[in-house]
């Protein structure tokens, strides 16, 4: 019987969401330890685009979130090292008819109540802010509060940072059971190599963090939802911000199971450019697929003709850990004492991650939360 914790938490995931939980429960006096089954940011996090975004998101606990965890990463670009590539470029949605841009203009409105800095760009202004953009587009939306960061190296920097702190990091260990006692609480992770006792666990496994809840005696319904992104020759700065048509948002609230695609498109500091978005709910198929690719291609040369005769040097593609109700699960789980959540951010999971780590932190140490978590719930599915 394990009486002695080895820690005060184990976190289960070294991707962006679980390397913020540790930065922010070391930073809280924790002793913490980290545990993947891969290496870091193997999963959704390595397979990101790194966007922090307001623009996407309706009024609500979502936003409320990324408005915090946007104030959280400007913080960050200040601690951790320049190679996060943080870049605070802003972002641009544009509409193809007026009927897009009286959309836009409705759904600016509305997060412009809830605090987001939205400013209307007319059709003949969009080219001083690309000037690349496709003629005959219809107006669009800056966002200045939207934001980059090269989210691998983002979850490397966070944990090294925690690991100067005392963190402990364990790569290559798959959690094969979650301890739990008489009375069901949480007490411990087993993985082949070790067994850590710990006063709590978070379960920050993304895509896989249903099979980390199951372990535990409890059920949280995350499942995966495949998005591909094509990667271009290194290019002189052809994008200036974030760049996206305004179907985006409603693909991205969306719960079909189909194959979406909208264009989205964005330069690295590294001059490659970075083209996405597709959804589809394919369980973990990896296989490549075609029309993914030639929708992708074909929607950012529209955005972008200059993109035409560029080179793709490579695809990747990834598993968004989704949700039914498009929220995350942050926080406690009373099913499982002891069991804390986080995970199921889908696509956004890079900017919401250090809101989620600073909340689990506080919920750990006792702190008066800084936003509600009513809206997080994890046991809001049990029905």
């Amino acid at each position: 019987m394990l009486t002695n914790p080895s820690h005060d938490v184990v976190v289960i995931g070294a991707g962006v969401v679980g390397a913020a939980c540790a930065y922010y429960a070391v930073r809280a006096g924790l002793t913490v330890a980290v545990v993947d089954r891969g290496p870091v940011a193997g999963g959704t996090t390595g397979a990101g685009e790194g966007n922090l975004l307001l623009s996407d998101k309706a009024p609500g606990p979502e936003l409320s979130l990324a408005q915090l965890s946007a104030r959280l990463w400007t913080e960050l670009a200040g601690e951790l090292p320049a190679a996060i590539e943080y870049e605070p470029k802003g972002g641009l949605v544009v509409a193809a008819d007026p009927a897009g841009q009286q959309a836009l203009r409705a759904f600016a409105a509305q997060q412009t109540a809830a605090g987001v800095t939205a400013h209307e760009v007319a059709a003949d202004q969009l080219a001083k802010y690309e000037p690349h953009l496709a003629p005959g587009l219809a107006g669009g939306f800056h966002y200045p509060e939207d934001a980059q960061v090269q989210p691998a190296l983002a979850a490397a920097h966070l944990l090294r940072a925690a690991r100067r702190a005392g963190a402990e990091l364990y790569l290559g260990e798959q959690v094969i059971a979650v301890v739990t006692g008489a009375d069901g609480a949480v007490r411990a992770v087993r993985t082949p190599r070790r067994t850590l006792a710990a006063g709590a666990v978070v379960n920050a496994a993304g895509t896989w963090g249903g099979e980390i809840a199951a372990l535990a005696g409890t059920q949280l319904p995350v499942l995966p939802r495949r998005g591909f992104v094509l990667v271009t020759e290194p290019l002189p700065r052809l994008v200036r911000h974030k760049v996206y048509a305004a179907d985006y948002v409603a693909d991205v609230a969306s719960g079909s199971a189909a194959l979406q695609s909208s264009g989205v498109v964005e330069g690295t500091p590294a001059g490659s450019v970075l083209i996405g978005a597709t959804r589809e709910r394919v369980g973990f198929d990896r296989r490549v697929s075609t029309e993914a690719l030639r929708r992708l291609a074909a929607q950012a040369a529209a955005l972008f003709p200059v993109l035409a005769g560029v080179k793709v040097l490579r695809t990747y593609r990834g598993f968004r850990p989704y949700l039914p109700d498009h929220l995350p699960a942050i926080g406690a789980d009373p099913r499982a004492p002891g069991l804390y959540h986080a995970c199921g951010h889908e696509g956004a999971g890079i900017g919401l991650a250090p809101a989620t780590g600073r909340l689990i932190a506080g919920q750990l140490t006792g702190a008066v939360p800084e936003l509600d978590l009513a809206p997080f719930r994890p046991e809001r599915f049990a029905s």
